[in-house]
């Protein structure tokens, strides 16, 4: 029995005065704390999960975004080839022409759009999303549709059954009857069932189709305007296709964080204003990889959309995972500071000590998430960061029985957590900062460590 105990005394001892062992013990913790940090990210990813669910049912509800692609002309003509059929009595073959209705799609000459997009927020609990209500009127014109790149004679194209088509990603956020005057007469349009398992390329685009178009508006000696006015509810943003020989677009709103997207940039320089923003964007046919026209279908032209983004930029989400990935580092570093104390000054500090210690850093991840739900990530970020510091230091009081210690302790962590916010803050030189603050960081250990005997253990 005593012979137990004395070995339990040296092994105690061992803990005590041996380098070695309390660096070993440190690093066995903060492998352990590498256990709650995962569960802290795994429930920001989670609550930004549920984030996203409510903005898209809100979404759902008032409107998804508008995608506006049109208007086309659609007008069909005739084909004809040949035919080989066996003659089974005789065993002869006959030659039979064949006659096959295609379609052609034509673009208008000019297009200009001019929409008053007015947003506005819809909450639900602790989320939040921007909708918005917008006015678009649509004019311009269409030339005589060229038939030449098939070489199709001028009797076999069809222009009595020609229509008109709009493509738009949201039917439910149109609020007035969709009318179209294509020069004398007015032209009202009706949603057109497909078979969307079939056409996966077009599964967000529904298409409106008009009735047969009188022949006297059709362009098919001189050029024809056209006029539309459509009112459509949305969400998260609004893009335009420019199909036109010449597209103008115009976007006014007073909403005042716009974010312009797409494949093309508006081209006037005061664009933002304090009152919101008034963007114009002009396509030339030659900026665009497509012609005209199409005779294999409606062309997908998503790719080449442009717009304006309205959704209210939510990132403390993404701001708290970004600081939870610097959690190891803030448990290293302050650990590797109470280290050097207790080695430099010969303190002893209990293992459970440091795991409380550890805990408490943990804790600013959770007071973070929470806090900024309801209010800023600044805010958050201050409020979670002294309570902690607060808490480590008096606990360090407690600990390092003076005032010396934990006053250099409480000094480190504002320095390392507002090192953090700035890195977190950076985009184009976050990882210039980072590195140059680490190299800072190693060489203050390195200067700190130098008098330490390493050969007492």
């Amino acid at each position: 029995m005593e012979t137990i105990n004395s070995k339990n005394g040296k092994f105690g001892k061992w803990i005590k005065t041996s380098i070695t062992a309390r660096m070993l013990m440190v690093g066995f913790l903060i492998l352990i704390l590498l256990i709650p940090l995962s569960f802290i990210k795994s429930l920001i990813n989670e609550r930004m999960h549920r984030q996203k669910e409510v903005v898209q049912e809100i979404n759902q509800k008032w409107g998804k975004e508008v995608l506006l692609y049109g208007p086309i002309l659609k007008v069909p003509y005739k084909t004809y080839h040949k035919k080989s059929i066996l003659n089974q009595k005789t065993n002869a073959v006959q030659t039979e022409m064949i006659e096959e209705i295609n379609y052609g799609y034509f673009f208008p000459k000019s297009l200009n759009i001019n929409s008053t997009i007015n947003p506005e927020e819809k909450k639900r609990g602790i989320y939040k999303t921007a909708v918005y209500k917008s006015q678009i009127k649509i004019t311009g014109n269409f030339s005589k549709p060229d038939f030449s790149e098939l070489d199709i004679k001028e009797e076999d194209i069809i222009w009595d059954k020609a229509r008109l088509i709009i493509e738009t990603s949201n039917l439910k956020g149109v609020n007035s009857l969709v009318e179209m005057k294509l020069h004398k007469n007015l032209y009202s349009f009706t949603s057109k069932y497909e078979d969307r398992r079939k056409n996966t390329m077009y599964l967000d685009l529904h298409k409106l189709e008009s009735k047969f178009i009188n022949i006297e508006d059709l362009p098919s000696k001189t050029d024809v305007d056209f006029n539309l006015e459509i009112n459509i509810n949305g969400s998260k943003q609004i893009r335009f296709i420019p199909v036109g020989k010449e597209t103008n677009v115009n976007i006014k709103s007073d909403w005042k964080t716009a974010n312009f997207l797409g494949e093309y940039l508006p081209h006037n320089s005061n664009k933002i204003s304090a009152a919101g923003f008034d963007a114009k964007w002009k396509v030339l046919d030659i900026n665009r990889p497509f012609s005209q026209q199409s005779f294999n279908g409606i062309p997908n032209l998503k790719e080449y959309a442009f717009g304006v983004n309205f959704m209210i930029p939510v990132d403390e989400y993404q701001k708290s995972e970004r600081s939870t990935k610097y959690g190891f580092l803030v448990i290293v570093l302050t650990f590797l500071v109470f280290f050097l104390i207790q080695t430099m000054s010969k303190i002893s500090i209990h293992p459970f000590q440091y795991l409380m210690i550890g805990i408490a850093l943990t804790m600013f991840y959770t007071l973070l998430i929470s806090i900024s739900e309801h209010s800023s990530f600044l805010k958050a970020y201050i409020i979670a960061g002294i309570s902690v510091i607060t808490l480590i230091s008096l606990y360090s009081k407690s600990i390092l029985k003076g005032i010396k210690f934990p006053f250099f302790i409480a000094i480190a962590l504002l320095a390392l957590y507002s090192f953090i916010f700035i890195i977190i803050q950076l985009e184009n030189y976050a990882l210039l900062v980072g590195s140059t603050g680490l190299f800072v960081i190693l060489a203050s250990v390195m200067y700190a460590s130098r008098k330490i005997d390493w050969q007492n253990d």
